[in-house]
């Protein structure tokens, strides 16, 4: 069913044209200001200081946007027809604005102690966080060290995500969050999906919950969720394979954080 609408979505959309046309360009997204919001949802990616903030961007922030708003009923906001996915820094007022931001590359990620201080206000007051694409141990000690500042243990701590947790049925039912490779790393190792090896060999999937027991930090870790959006037009079978299933996975995420 799910193959199906966004199949559906995706040609109907006409962004596809034919697989492996390359990858569609589309305009940058814009730095958010006060006026960027207009009620609706936006696609919120976070400029951490490190150097691979931007990762799949922009081709990512503009399909997800795109097939949420053609999967779900939740009202994306758009200019002359156009989804409009903006960019948010830690210290912006404008982070405020976003119920939801999405970092990627974890292992790249340094914060300041005035970003630690906003993220932390932001994550307080209701605010969540998705990390994505971050593969290997390294990556993963970084991307805990750096929230060790922004939400101080013992009172926040990762834990993994059950099976059982709402996130994972939230729209769709998942049995869990699949490994998706990014397309080059797949083409090049002829279908693997563990980009290091032994290293990344298992996802994990975890969180950092208030005394609520609301999800305030989520980490997608030895998966790239985003590539299957971002590639969703490059190839037929990574399309099939992967795509499909990290729109249901983003969907869930995205429908989650809208209604907890």
């Amino acid at each position: 069913m799910l193959i199906a609408a966004v199949l559906a979505a995706v040609t109907a959309y006409g962004q596809l044209r034919q697989f492996g046309e390359g990858r569609q360009r589309f305009p940058t997204p814009a730095v958010a200001t006060s006026d960027s919001f207009d009620g609706a949802w936006h696609f919120c990616r976070l400029a951490y200081r490190g150097r691979a903030w931007a990762t799949d961007y922009p081709d990512a922030d503009y399909n997800f946007s795109t097939r949420l708003s053609e999967l779900t009923k939740i009202t994306v906001s758009r200019t002359a027809g156009e989804v409009r996915p903006l960019i948010v820094r830690p210290t912006d007022d404008t982070l405020f604005q976003c119920p939801f931001v999405m970092l990627w590359q974890a292992e790249s990620l340094w914060l300041s102690d005035e970003d630690v201080a906003r993220l932390r206000q932001y994550l307080l007051k209701g605010g969540f966080i998705w990390s994505d694409d971050s593969w290997g141990t390294f990556a993963w000690q970084n991307f805990e060290q750096e929230m060790s500042k922004v939400l101080p243990g013992p009172q926040y701590r990762f834990a993994d995500l059950l099976p059982t947790h709402p996130l994972f049925h939230t729209l769709f039912d998942l049995p869990k969050v699949p490994q998706i490779p990014g397309i080059s790393y797949w083409w090049r190792s002829g279908g693997d999906t563990s980009e290091q090896g032994a290293d990344s060999a298992e996802v994990h999937v975890r969180g950092i919950s208030d005394e609520y027991g609301r999800l305030m930090v989520l980490s997608t870790h030895n998966t790239d969720i985003a590539d299957g959006w971002e590639r969703e037009g490059v190839d037929p079978v990574y399309f099939r394979q992967f795509s499909i299933d990290s729109y249901a996975v983003g969907i869930n995420v995205m429908v989650y954080t809208m209604t907890h």
